[in-house]
């Protein structure tokens, strides 16, 4: 049963506390990075049997299969994505950037000139539940910004396949090439390459342990987009909700793993009494009850504070991946948000709008570090280099000031390359 705390009676530390249980799989996954680094095609598959399950004579798909496998996807599913699509391509174009070029005086030039990457590659979770939502909201801002090769990576099913619906998503979110392979094995083989994987500039998407962890010891080898753990999702009530409505939105991210985190902040004891009572009355009901259990009974949090001033507080306290604002009028408290992946106003806007439909992105920073990065987007695609260009004139006119500069810092040579264009090495 989900614990009900009371803000007036209980220390800040106690009510901030989180329960998730850390994976020590580091030594593990050093030993898989290795193993690929060092051996290749021949390590990757005798990780790929081992974990997965599965003999693959090849990693990639070919162009046939990989339009063969798009086009067994249901195709009431297929429509809803394309409408999906639609919406998360509006949303993410408003974040397509240009380079720029300042110029300061006569014969002086500064500029920005922004590009796509050239591979990245899109890492799509298997296990217990298959996500094309990942997929696109991976992909589109990618296309997006204009990079040369999308690829994705997902681990096999059984029987060596890629699930269509995954195959569906691909195609319309515009992915190039798609391979069967997954957990760290995979992060490894796509950051150094192998014979027959490329390496990548850039590694996006959610996993495992293992492929947080591989991402994690990967980054500077390639770049990552950021570390993904457990889901979370924080509701403020201001007392006058649906217990039911409550209950539903707090489930919908406790059903994703046992160490995600659901939290509701309310005004009312009668209401954290009647949804503690829903929770164990829509738990039974879920297809993946055991989950939400284990995450409401370990994670999950109810607390009871004085005003909605005090909720919106410990949201940012917390700074949770998905926070709800489930008030009258939920716009003037926005701009007291200070940390949060993403956010949903009203009591109209459930958290499964975003993870699937409205168009925001539903790759989110999670575990507070939403007080330091933002939610997945175009810019994530992108990178940027910096020109300069001086006369001869222009440099004339700066040269002594920038050799004293680096006169002062004790770097000699620096000074000597400024003035040598004047022929001034005093």
């Amino acid at each position: 049963m989900i614990r009900i705390l009371d803000s007036a009676l209980l220390p800040v530390s106690e009510i901030l506390r989180r329960e998730n249980a850390v994976s020590n799989v580091t030594g593990a996954v050093a030993s898989i990075l290795s193993e690929v680094r060092e051996r290749g095609d021949e390590a990757v598959r005798e990780f790929t049997e081992r974990f997965d399950r599965t003999k693959l004579d090849s990693f990639e798909l070919t162009p046939e299969e990989y339009a063969e496998g798009a086009a067994k996807a249901d195709p009431e599913l297929v429509a809803v994505m394309e409408k999906a699509a639609e919406n998360i391509r509006d949303y993410h174009s408003r974040q397509v950037r240009t380079g720029y070029v300042s110029k300061q005086t006569d014969g002086i030039m500064l500029g920005q000139r922004v590009s796509g990457l050239a591979r990245v590659l899109l890492y799509v979770p298997g296990g217990t539940a298959r996500y094309p939502s990942t997929v696109l909201m991976n992909a589109i801002p990618a296309s997006l910004a204009k990079v040369g090769e999308i690829i994705m990576t997902t681990p096999p099913s059984a029987d060596g396949t890629v699930p269509p619906a995954i195959l569906a998503a691909a195609k319309i979110a515009g992915v190039h090439r798609v391979f069967k392979l997954g957990g760290a094995q995979a992060v490894a083989a796509f950051a150094y390459g192998t014979e027959s994987v490329p390496r990548v500039d850039k590694i996006v998407g959610p996993g495992n342990a293992y492929v947080a962890e591989a991402k994690r010891q990967v980054y500077g080898t390639v770049a990552i987009d950021m570390i993904a753990g457990p889901s979370e999702i924080l509701v403020v009530s201001d007392g006058k909700n649906e217990p039911r409505v409550l209950a539903a939105d707090l489930l919908s991210q406790a059903e994703h793993d046992k160490n995600a985190t659901a939290v509701l902040v309310t005004v009312s004891r009668a209401e954290a009494e009647a949804v503690s009572a829903e929770l164990e009355r829509q738990i039974p009901l879920l297809p993946r009850a055991e989950i939400a259990r284990a995450s409401v009974d370990v994670n999950g949090k109810i607390i009871i504070v004085p005003d909605v001033e005090t909720a919106i507080g410990i949201s940012n306290a917390l700074a949770p991946e998905h926070l709800e604002l489930a008030v009258e009028d939920p716009f003037p408290l926005l701009n007291e948000v200070r940390d949060a992946g993403s956010v949903f106003l009203g009591r109209n806007c459930p958290e499964p709008l975003g993870d699937y439909f409205a168009g925001t992105n539903h790759t989110l920073p999670t575990g507070g570090t939403a007080r330091f990065s933002s939610p997945l987007s175009v810019d994530d695609f992108y990178k940027k280099t910096s020109f300069t260009f001086y006369s001869p004139e222009a440099l004339d006119a700066v040269c002594g000031d920038v050799a004293y500069f680096a006169r002062a810092e004790g770097l000699e040579a620096h000074a000597r390359s400024a003035l040598s264009r004047r022929n001034e090495n005093e």
